[in-house]
């Protein structure tokens, strides 16, 4: 399986916004291995404003030291519903 380290790496020198055809091209041109390559081929076909949105949208997860178990406990706690704090309240 492709890393997140991977995907950014072989994608660096991209500008962007780039798309999907875009973002193969250069991978492929920088070398990439079949794994990378193959999860970055299946990408939605939309622009990209940058690398970490490239290696989201392919499901590579950029913290594959976390367990199953732990993620599902952070899901739970509610201190993390990704709203800032001054809308809280609201």
């Amino acid at each position: 399986m492709a890393s997140y380290t991977d995907v950014l790496d072989y994608l660096s020198a991209l500008d962007y916004p780039a798309g999907k055809d875009d973002v193969v091209r250069e991978a492929e041109r920088e070398g990439a291995p079949p794994e990378v390559l193959r999860a970055l081929r299946a990408l939605p076909p939309v622009d990209y404003a940058n690398g970490n949105e490239v290696a989201r949208s392919a499901g590579i997860d950029a913290a594959p030291e976390i367990g199953a178990s732990q993620r599902a406990a952070q899901a739970r706690d509610k201190r993390h519903q990704r709203v800032s704090q001054h809308l809280r309240g609201i």
